[in-house]
């Protein structure tokens, strides 16, 4: 669990489920610089993350 994420978060390795608990949009991304095109995940709900994927960035 990240307390209060901001920016880009490199995902652990095996993580297999995104619950977003903030109230802005988190971004699932392919690799850990958040610099490829993503996956929206809104607020207050969850989504299985791809087995490729290396990192999550929340909008401010």
């Amino acid at each position: 669990m990240y307390e209060n994420p901001s920016g880009c978060q490199v995902l652990p390795l095996g993580a297999h489920v995104l619950v977003n608990r903030t109230d802005q949009p988190v971004r699932i991304h392919a690799d850990p610089f958040c610099a490829t095109p993503s996956l929206v995940v809104p607020p207050a709900y969850g989504s299985h993350v791809p087995p490729d994927s290396g990192s999550f960035s929340v909008d401010a």
